[in-house]
Formats: structure tokens, sequence, C-alpha cells
């Protein structure tokens, strides 16, 4: 008997290859349709050119303690640590010597005025005599010159005991401005000299700090010269700081200038920046991001970053709605960001539509529905009755 089982198999087979003929004509008939996406028009704007600087912090003053006389530290008068302000002693000097200076330049300076009292009392008395030629002429003149020698012994007495009262004066160490005063690097006991080397203390002055930044000379003098040609203008000067750990320092500060010279080994100019510090948290020494706008580019063009796609070689592109609504590739020039936005500066014109939504699967050339990024239609979705049609009626097999 013959077996018909292959001949079954052939007939199903073949009526499979003709539904499925018959699926692919229908859709390539009727088509799911161009994809709906959102694009934005270009404008142009004024966009600042953020610089990223880093930076040290450096404490508004700084003032070393140190002696002005010799002699023994009797006594320390301060808490290491503390705020002091200017004038307040923070150490205490023997001040046997120097007391006991004050007292023979004062005994110097009472005999010196005793006697230039005699001698002017004796040309005093000498000169109704020399008029009436009873005494030498000669005799009143060297009257006249001792009382003068007389004066000026008091006022060389008198500068002595100025000295001493000084000299005495600086046997207590006083604070020369107000600020955090660091460790002690002397003791009670301890021998210093107004001729040594390393200071008793070190005071910082913390609020306001300084922030000193480093730019290239190179990136500097380009700045210049775009602000010269009216390519961009001058910026702002105010600087936010970013912290080491990456958070945001809460006050703002302001460039005070830049210096005149160029670092010869690292070839940058520094920028100095004056910050307010009442809470203390910049402490000198800190590294830190120093962000300012140093310039405002007035025709720049900014889009949303996922508008923007990269090349393997790096460079950027974008669709554009292009003639009878087909996707068009653009390469463009966009070297930095602003905020959560591209800068191109080169490669789009006021006017053209950057698709920025709905471009995963976007090709040249191919047909899309455009409608504004703003719009609250479903970005990416097909028109009614094609892709969805033809899901239902999937599900309903």
């Amino acid at each position: 008997m013959l077996d018909k089982r292959p001949l079954l198999r052939a007939g199903a087979l073949c009526a499979i290859a003709l539904s499925l003929a018959a699926c692919t004509e229908k859709e390539e008939k009727g088509g799911r349709g161009a994809p709906e996406v959102g694009y934005v028009a270009v404008k142009v704007e004024p966009v600042p050119v953020t610089s990223s600087l880093g930076g040290r912090t450096v404490a508004f003053e700084t003032s070393e303690v140190r002696p002005q006389v010799n002699g023994l530290i009797r006594r320390r008068l301060f808490t290491e640590g503390a705020f002091v302000r200017a004038g307040q002693p923070l150490y205490q000097i023997d001040a046997s010597l120097y007391q006991a200076g004050v007292d023979q330049a004062a005994a110097n300076l009472a005999s010196a005025r005793a006697s230039a009292q005699a001698a002017e009392e004796r040309a005093r008395r000498l000169e109704p005599l020399a008029k009436m030629q009873a005494v030498a002429e000669q005799d009143y003149t060297d009257a006249l010159a001792q009382a003068r020698m007389a004066r000026a012994a008091v006022a060389q007495n008198g500068a002595a005991l100025e000295t001493a009262r000084i000299n005495l004066r600086f046997a207590t160490i006083t604070a020369p401005i107000s600020g955090r005063i660091g460790r002690s690097l002397a003791t009670p006991g301890a021998l210093v000299s107004a001729s040594q080397a390393d200071p008793l203390a070190v005071i910082q002055q913390t609020d306001p700090m300084y922030v000193d930044m480093q730019q290239s000379s190179a990136e500097l003098t380009t700045l210049r010269q775009a602000i010269e040609s009216g390519g961009v203008t001058a910026g702002s000067t105010s600087v936010r700081l970013r912290m080491e750990d990456g958070s945001a320092y809460p006050f703002a500060g302001t460039v005070q200038f830049s210096d005149v010279t160029v670092n010869e080994a690292t070839g940058t100019v520094t920028l100095r920046a004056r910050f307010p510090n009442p809470k203390r948290i910049l402490l000198p020494g800190m590294f830190v991001t120093a962000l300012f706008d140093q310039a405002v580019n007035p025709t720049a063009i900014l889009l949303p970053q996922a508008a923007v796609q990269r090349d393997f070689d790096g460079s950027a592109f974008v669709y554009l709605v292009g003639k009878d609504n087909k996707a068009t590739r653009r390469k463009i020039v966009a070297d930095r960001t602003s905020g959560a936005n591209w800068v191109v500066t080169d490669g789009l014109k006021p006017g053209d539509r950057v698709i920025t939504q709905g471009i995963g699967n976007l090709r040249q050339g191919a047909p899309i529905r455009p409608v504004p990024a703003s719009s609250v239609q479903r970005v990416g979705a097909q028109p009614k009755g094609s892709a969805t049609g033809g899901d239902t009626q999937a599900k309903g097999k």
C-alpha cells in the first residue's frame, strides 16, 4: 500500500510558504508607517565660557610671631588654635634687665637735665657782663656752647630712655594681626633671641580667604585675543568653588587680579580670587576647583545632550528634520558643555530642526513624523491603524 505521509508533509510545507508570502506581501503593501520623533528649533543665544581651574587656598593674612629682644620665656599667654586679636599678649619674656635699663636711662636723663639747667643759668648770667665787657667775650661764647651741648645731652638721654622703654615693652610679645594662632613652637624656659630663624608661632587670618588658581598662558592669550576680536565678550568676575570631595562651596568669590608674569617651569599664570569664609570651611593649603565665566559667547547654540551622538573617531553629529520629513545626518562641533546641554560652535544655523527624541533607530534618509519636543504626544509611537492593528491581529491569532 502506498505511504501518503510524505505527500501530506509536502502539502503542509507548501501551505505554510504560501501563507508567509501572503503575509509579507500584505506588510509590504500596508507598511508600518514613519516613526514619530521630537525636535527642537535651533536658536542663537549668549552662553558663558566657563573655565575650570585647579587652585589652592591661601590665608588672607599670615604673620610669624617672632621675638624682638633676647631673653628667657617666662609664660605663654594664649591657647593653641584659638582666635587672637591684634595686640593681645602671647608670650612674656623675663623683663628684669629691660626694667633696669629703663631705670638707668631715666637717671641719666635726670642728670643731663640738671647739667643743662646749670649751663643755661651760667650763660644767662654771663650775657649782661659780656655786653658790658666785664668778662671776656670768649667766656660768654664758651658758656653758651656748654648750655647748647647740655640741651643736646638731654635729648640724647631722652631717646635712650625711650629705647629702653620700647625694649621693655617688647618683653611682652603681642599678636601682630588678628586670626587663628597655631601651635606654640617655644615653651616657657626657652631662650629666644631677636635674630633667631624660627618663629614662636604663626597666626593666619582665614576670613576672608584667597584662592590661587593656575591657568595656561596659552589659554589666557587665546581668550584675550578672542575678546579683542569681538568673538566673545568679557565675562563675570564671580567665582564658584568645588571642594575636594566634590561638594559645592556655599559662598561665591571674586577674582582680584591676574599675575603679570608667567611661571617658567609650568607655563601658567596665577589668578587670585577672594572668598568669604565665615564658617571656617576653607583652611589654608586645601586643593579646590574654581569655576568662573571668563567670557560670554554671544552667538552660541545649546543642544540637549541626548541629541548629540558620537562617531567612532569621537566627532559629533546630530539628526535633522530634512526635506520631505526625512532624517538628515550632519556633523557638528561640540567641544564643551553648559549645564545639561552641549555648546555647538559649528555645523548648525538658526532655524534648523534638530531631532532630540526618538533617535535610537534613525538612519540617513529614513522617513519620520516630526513633532515639537515639547509636544505631549508619545514620541516613538506608530501611527494608528498600522503597527497597533497588526499587533492586535497577531495577538488574536
